[in-house]
């Protein structure tokens, strides 16, 4: 097992380093007004040697491609030098210039008000707080790279601190960033959080678990070990001193957002003994810490350094999110939580989702990389017609790129190989981030094959993918449960609003919306029969049947003739070839990793 340096894990995002003479930050947080959402916060510059300080807040969080105007919730900007207040302007949304007037040692305060509880705001009140550094911290501009001590006075009842940033002299409340992007990337719970603790491939491991649950901790610690570890296994080195798992376990919800050496997830507090649930948590366990690798270190050029003030473009998210989507699955199946059958279920079930979204064959998932800052956080009731999910056809474009390393290899090697050779490549060899062609290149390398075709058809094209081509390489074949089936499909979803029943979507090519149903039409009635129940009356008619639709349109009301169609949704289920050959039984054992005690 090798182990880096701390330098080298602290110097990820930057390659010069804080000189002497450089200015000297620190930050000062207090929660005075947690019960109201507030932190205070207090940043002193010292040494300063300039005519005017400028400082910034970030307007978006890294691994979370949306631009949220963080400097929405600041208030009571000033600044101060020997008590004596300094001029300030505002001269952007994000952006403070302070007059120093020759000032060495400037003392900068504000408030912020965090209510938003998601992995990726802050969020304030009297049980806890939960600070995401880029929408708390601000940074001297053109000055990134200067460290900074961070001391922290908790609200009055809470006792306990998480967060990956190191502490300073053993002392909880007072924390050290190299940089800011570290300090942006080190997500801080306080409050009274439940912790626990294990260790992964030779690493200490904290899980901080906020909001109560029906989990067992004993099972956590010993099951998130072994996800850890299956991770820890692709690549054969493991960054982090340490590393530490925020859970929010609330009433309803899901998700986590990646970060340098520790990750938030959002749980279910009640969910844990459900199994489908608890494999799903495990999933997304996998999913956040597989990232740790996968984005963190290893990624396109486009993810670090980072540009906080605008929009970082990449067409590679199909990569760092759609292959890390593959992965959590794939961890969780090989750390033997799924049967092999159950992962198949898995797999399918993602292939039918992906291939019955009409969007699939409208947007490249390069292009859907690319606008993942105006459409995957912003989806609108045709988002399923006109885009795809870089995440779920990423994840599929993975599976494909193991069949085909499976394939190629004779069952030698896998998508590991590939994870493996561009982590040791650009990261521990270049330490940046590599260029879309660098990344065809190496996938062709393992490959062993030109991927043109691929690229064109599939990554920056529309075309279906010919799965069976694909599973043939470990002896499985897709087949479609539909078939033939004559199921008529109406084709618009609604919901029922005070026992209005109101069209939310609209699939295209459906009969609904070739005839023009729209989303927010009322649907009352089928060839003036009014409809309580539109699931019974659809499975009244047959494909070819036509029915008069009356809707209510903003409030007048229209006759729509509708002709149904059948429904052409695939709901596809995996079966074993005839006759495997021993090289596709071979791919198989070694996909599944049924020589490996873990797998099995």
């Amino acid at each position: 097992m090798k182990r880096l340096s701390t330098l080298i894990l602290l110097s990820v995002f930057f390659m010069s380093t804080a000189s002497a003479a450089d200015p000297k930050l620190s930050y000062q947080l207090s929660f005075d007004n947690a019960p109201q959402h507030y932190v205070d916060v207090k940043m002193d510059v010292n040494n300063w040697n300039g005519k005017d300080l400028v400082v910034k807040l970030p307007v978006w969080a890294p691994g979370s491609y949306l631009v949220r105007e963080f400097a929405r919730n600041v208030e009571q900007f000033q600044a101060f030098s020997n008590g004596q207040p300094l001029a300030v302007k505002k001269i952007s949304k994000n952006t403070w210039k302070i007059s120093a007037n020759k000032a060495a040692n400037i003392s900068i305060s504000y408030k912020v008000y965090a209510f938003e509880l998601t992995v990726r705001t802050s969020f304030i009140d009297a049980a806890h707080g939960y600070l995401n550094g880029t929408s708390i911290f601000m940074y001297v501009d053109g000055k990134k790279e200067l460290p900074s001590t961070i001391k922290i006075t908790p609200y009055k009842t809470w006792k306990e601190i998480s967060t990956g940033l190191e502490k300073v002299n053993g002392d909880k409340w007072t924390l050290s960033s190299p940089n800011y992007d570290i300090l942006a990337d080190s997500p801080i719970e306080i409050g009274n959080q439940e912790i626990i603790s294990f260790e992964a491939a030779g690493v200490p491991h904290e899980v901080a678990l906020y909001g109560g649950g029906n989990y067992d901790k004993e099972r956590l610690k010993t099951d998130m070990k072994r996800i850890c570890e299956e991770a820890f296994k692709v690549f054969d080195t493991h960054p982090c001193q340490h590393y530490t798992f925020i859970v929010h376990c609330m009433p309803s919800g899901g998700g986590g957002l990646e970060h340098l050496n520790s990750t938030t997830v959002q749980a279910s507090k009640f969910s844990f003994t459900n199994e489908t649930s608890y494999k799903g948590f495990l999933s997304l366990i996998a999913h956040e810490y597989f990232h740790l690798w996968n984005v963190k270190r290893l990624r396109p050029e486009a993810l670090g350094p980072f540009d906080y003030d605008n929009e970082n473009y990449t067409t590679m998210l199909w990569f760092s999110e759609g292959f890390t989507a593959y992965y959590d699955n794939l961890l969780t199946r090989r750390a033997g939580f799924y049967t092999p059958e159950a992962y198949l279920d898995v797999i399918s079930a993602d292939i039918n989702k992906v291939t019955n979204q009409p969007g699939n064959y409208v947007l490249p998932v390069a292009e859907a990389s690319y606008d993942a800052w105006i459409k995957l956080y912003r989806p609108s009731e045709n988002s399923a017609n006109s885009s795809i999910s870089y995440y779920d056809k990423g994840s599929l474009l993975a599976l494909m790129l193991d069949m085909e390393i499976l394939k190629n290899s004779k069952g030698a090697k896998d998508l590991d190989a590939l994870m493996k050779y561009l982590y040791n490549e650009y990261y521990l060899g270049k330490n940046r981030g590599f260029t879309d062609g660098e990344f065809k290149a190496a996938v062709e390398k393992i490959a062993g094959k030109n991927m043109d075709d691929f690229w064109a058809k599939y990554v920056n094209g529309t075309q279906g993918i010919p799965y069976n081509d694909y599973f043939a390489a470990v002896g499985l074949k897709l087949v479609d449960q539909n078939g033939s089936s004559k199921e008529v499909f109406f084709g618009a979803n609604t919901k029922v609003d005070n026992g209005k029943i109101m069209v939310t979507s609209v699939v295209k090519g459906s009969a609904a919306y070739e005839a023009g149903i729209n989303v927010n039409d009322e649907i009352i009635a089928f060839d003036n029969y009014r409809v309580d129940d539109l699931a019974k009356w659809v499975g009244y008619k047959k494909v070819g049947d036509k029915v008069t639709v009356l809707v209510s349109r903003e409030g007048a009301l229209q006759a729509i003739p509708v002709t149904f169609k059948a429904n052409t949704n695939v709901r596809y289920r995996f079966e074993a070839i005839k006759s495997v050959t021993a090289d596709q039984a071979k791919a198989y054992n070694y996909w599944m990793k049924f020589n490996d005690q873990s797998g099995s």
